[in-house]
């Protein structure tokens, strides 16, 4: 049975095969991760292992289970490591726009690399800790990232992406370098800076660029190459301007001053908040007209009052 988009999350790598034979690199990585495994468990049959007195051995079982799979894990990314270092001197990953067609060897490599990442990129989001040996897993297959981040939610591919400090990727959300357009396959590297926050279910594209302290908002879609000013909330699709961020901007703390509770708090925020304008009522709106007018009126009677205090001093 299939399972929905919308009910899978953590990092993705690509299924797409250039070529089925790729899939040989797939099963010798399942089992050269698995022979350090047989190995663990040897080693602690021949220590604890007692027809007298089992007990010690089954004590401590569940606390190997833990260590096999952590072990699995590293083994299936070092193994992974090494044969993406050899296949990136063959052909090194590079940006731009290529044929979908297995003549293509662009086309052909990168679905070599993404498929010989599958199987430590989907034993590390199994891990019972989320985050941790996600984070892990794409430093190693070259994404720039903290272990601070908050990957494991969303559907972040695994190259040319770098994530700044304190990124939280919502449920569902995708963050891609590379697509697939008609016969076409763009790769474009993504910079994603600190302090972003990517909304549930929204689509990053290859290419985009998010300033610093954005929020790209729920079901929202970038372009490729799109960029992200900081300090702002992107809504829709594609993703627009929407408002400033005054939440992460520097300064805020002093803006909103003291307050003593979490009401207080509301009031005082929603006295800087900046709606948008189709959300005010009719009488709203008229206010904001009639108070414009009364600053421009006030504004143009100073500026009468200094030109006359000119004429005068002359």
């Amino acid at each position: 049975m299939s399972v929905p988009n919308t009910m899978r999350v953590g990092p993705f790598t690509p299924t797409i095969l250039a070529r089925k034979r790729y899939l040989i690199f797939y099963f010798f990585l399942i089992w050269a991760s698995i022979i350090p495994l047989l190995l663990e468990f040897w080693i602690y049959w021949q220590l604890l292992w007692s027809y007298s007195r089992p007990v010690h051995f089954y004590t401590y079982l569940p606390l190997l289970a833990f260590l096999m799979y952590v072990t699995i894990v590293f083994a299936a990314i070092f193994f992974t490591k090494i044969l993406l270092l050899i296949i990136n001197v063959i052909h090194k990953p590079r940006e731009g726009v290529f044929l979908r067609i297995p003549a293509d060897r662009d086309y052909r490599y990168w679905s070599l690399r993404n498929t010989i990442k599958r199987w430590p990129v989907w034993l590390a989001h199994r891990f019972p800790f989320p985050g941790i040996l996600d984070n892990i897993c794409f430093k190693m297959f070259g994404v720039k990232t903290k272990i601070s981040n908050s990957l494991f939610e969303g559907w972040v591919d695994t190259e040319f992406i770098d994530f700044g400090k304190d990124v939280v990727v919502g449920q569902g959300a995708i963050v891609q370098s590379a697509v697939i357009i008609g016969n076409l396959l763009i790769i474009r590297k993504t910079i994603i800076e600190e302090g972003v926050r990517i909304g549930s279910h929204s689509i990053i594209m290859p290419g985009t660029h998010i300033g610093h302290n954005c929020i790209l908002a729920a079901n929202s879609v970038t372009t490729v190459g799109q960029e992200l000013e900081k300090g702002w909330i992107y809504v829709g699709i594609p993703a627009k301007k929407f408002k400033k961020n005054y939440f992460f901007e520097d300064g805020l703390e002093e803006k909103l001053g003291h307050v003593e509770d979490v009401e207080a708090l509301r009031k005082k925020y929603e006295e800087i908040y900046t709606k948008r304008y189709d959300e005010l009522t009719y009488k709203e709106r008229k206010e904001l007209k009639k108070e414009k007018k009364e600053k421009e009126k006030k504004r143009f009677d100073l500026e009468e009052y200094d030109d006359y205090e000119d004429g005068f001093n002359i």
